[in-house]
């Protein structure tokens, strides 16, 4: 067995399932589970019947490199939306079979685990894969935790013996759980780091289609890199997926972009790992990326249900509508303490509303400071009228109870 398999933590749903077991919610009340990422608004109609009319290619081992055609279509909706000057397909362009198994075989693709104290620098809170990938590569995670005074992770707190031994930085922008769109100077420094200390960036973007100002789209890496002249995108891949901009996870679609040498050997290691999409998935894709009418309709949707449903929320807890991403990071009011899990356990119980504790999705960091505990993660994912249904038990358990 690998032996890096038993510093694996719990996975985060695993946790839940057994923080909630045994726990009856009231008699009546449909479980409203706003705890996972899931988009539960409806896949576009088109994209269905892209994926239906396709089934021919069903019948062929599909290429790991994916098609010409489909990487045509992602760069090209790459250059459009993040303001490129090129983005080659033919070598800066990979479809994967979803984000969540390209970000770790990313991980093992860049790790090497011959070199002293081999380093991935993690956001904390964050995504769990990240902690994962970077345990099971034999890497130490260093956790970044998030200020949320600043409103940024705290990359220059690393202190320089660590950055000496960084392999990999992962970067989630728009961030999960946070909403917070990492700034453009943040994108630069992390930029000169990486000259000076060799490490890649994964630039998890899967939230960047997920906003709510139509006028402000949120900056990429690549376009950050691309405005400074960096449009080799040295040490830079940027990730991608349809699951949260066209609504749909099961498709299993996204891609990876960027510096073209790293994309090569990573397309060597995909020759052997198996992970290739399908024409008939590829099909479907190619009409998600094509089309813009779909998105914004959806950003609408989850812009609709923030505006109206923020007010209510701020009523017992500071928070404020989300940068981007569809999340809520909610401190828990006053009253209830600091413990994340019996909060979470608590308004279960009383609501059948679930939840995240913030803990599960952060670490103790060096400081010795937890920067999820007193938090809840909050996915506002459920159609709109399931959202105001949650919203409205959560603030009617608030108000009962004793200040």
């Amino acid at each position: 067995m690998n032996p890096y398999l038993a510093n694996l933590n719990e996975f985060t749903f695993t946790r839940l399932a057994r923080l909630l077991a045994g726990t009856t919610p009231p008699a009546g009340l449909k479980p409203i589970n706003l705890s996972i990422g899931e988009p539960k608004h409806p896949t576009p109609q088109f994209i269905r019947d892209a994926l239906a009319n396709s089934t021919a290619g069903l019948a062929q081992y599909p290429p790991t490199k994916g098609s010409p055609e489909l990487r045509a279509a992602i760069a090209d909706w790459a250059k459009r939306r993040f303001h490129l000057n090129a983005l080659n397909a033919e070598t800066q362009v990979l479809p994967v079979v979803g984000t969540k198994e390209a970000i770790y075989s990313l991980t093992q693709l860049v790790i090497d685990p011959t070199r002293a104290s081999p380093t991935v620098l993690v956001p904390n809170p964050f995504y769990m894969v990240y902690e994962g990938a970077a345990t099971l590569c034999g890497a130490a995670p260093y956790y970044v935790n998030f200020d949320a005074k600043t409103g940024e992770y705290a990359w220059d707190a690393v202190p320089e013996a660590v950055w000496k031994n960084v392999q990999l930085v992962i970067a989630c922008s728009p961030d999960n759980p946070t909403g917070r769109i990492t700034s453009k100077a943040r994108w630069q420094k992390l930029f000169e780091l990486s000259d000076r200390y060799g490490f890649v960036i994964l630039a998890d973007e899967c939230y960047s289609e997920i906003y709510f100002d139509e006028a402000a789209p949120p900056h990429g890496a690549l376009q950050v890199a691309n405005e400074i002249g960096r449009s080799d995108f040295k040490n830079i891949i940027a990730m991608g997926s349809l699951s949260k901009r066209s609504n749909a996870p099961g498709l299993r679609s996204g891609f990876v972009a960027g510096d073209k040498e790293i994309i090569a050997k990573f397309l060597h290691l995909r020759s052997f790992n198996g992970s290739a999409m399908s024409a008939t998935v590829a099909a479907a894709s190619m009409a998600a990326w094509n089309d813009e009418a779909h998105v914004v309709a959806n950003r609408a949707a989850y812009a609709k249900k923030f505006h109206e449903l923020t007010p209510l929320i701020a009523k017992y807890a500071p928070i404020e509508m989300p940068e981007a991403a569809f999340y809520w990071w909610l401190p828990i009011p006053k009253n209830f303490g600091d413990d994340d899990e019996a909060f979470t356990r608590l308004l279960f119980e009383k609501t059948a509303v679930t939840v995240i504790p913030g803990s599960y999705l952060s670490r103790t960091a060096a400081n010795g400071e937890n920067p999820g505990r007193a938090f809840i993660r909050i996915a506002l994912v459920s159609e709109g009228e399931e959202c105001k249904e949650a919203v409205s038990r959560m603030t009617s358990f608030f108000e009962s109870s004793p200040n």
